[in-house]
């Protein structure tokens, strides 16, 4: 009859609490990580991946320096210092003119009204915001749904591609 562990016993029991303590770190790290790693790069893929019925809105209040990401309605998560309040947003005007624009008016679940530095929001088709952003030396196009938001060097370079684009399918 044995009393005691052998020390190969003692090896895979300290091996098994080693692997689920590692897996356990890397999950809760890979969490912080992912909330971290947002910026306008990735932002409207970030979006696409959410899961929602209704619509998701990215928005930044203020300075831009507190966002929230608001899923059908709900405040899901807040992102600190990702943008401050040197963020402006253009579009394409109807003659494919760049024009500066201004976020869209945000009221909080009392219903007050909060001045917005920055949002983009995807609704139920999938289908975001038309907009450019120029933010520290770069240009994020969000227009393009179905590759992601391309990155330019300025918004003369961003605007030459459009109307290269538009030429293109008139022909």
């Amino acid at each position: 009859m044995r009393k005691a562990f052998t020390l190969l016993e003692l090896i895979i029991v300290v091996l098994i609490i080693g692997v689920v303590y590692t897996l356990v770190i890397v999950n809760f790290n890979d969490k912080k990580t992912n909330q971290r790693s947002i910026n306008l790069s990735n932002l409207q893929a970030h979006i696409r991946g959410l899961k929602y019925e209704e619509s998701v809105k990215f928005v930044c209040m203020d300075d831009c320096s507190q966002c929230e990401m608001i899923v059908d309605g709900n405040k899901t998560e807040q992102y600190d210092g990702i943008l401050d309040k040197s963020v402006k947003m253009y579009r394409f005007d109807q003659n494919n003119a760049l024009v500066a624009t201004s976020s869209d008016t945000y009221f909080n679940k009392n219903g007050v009204r909060e001045d917005v530095c920055f949002s983009y929001s995807i609704d139920k088709a999938g289908i975001g915001d038309q907009i450019l952003v120029a933010y520290k030396n770069k240009v994020y196009d969000f227009s393009d749904f179905i590759n992601g938001t391309k990155v330019y060097d300025s918004l003369a370079n961003a605007s030459d591609t459009k109307n290269q684009l538009i030429q293109e399918v008139q022909k």
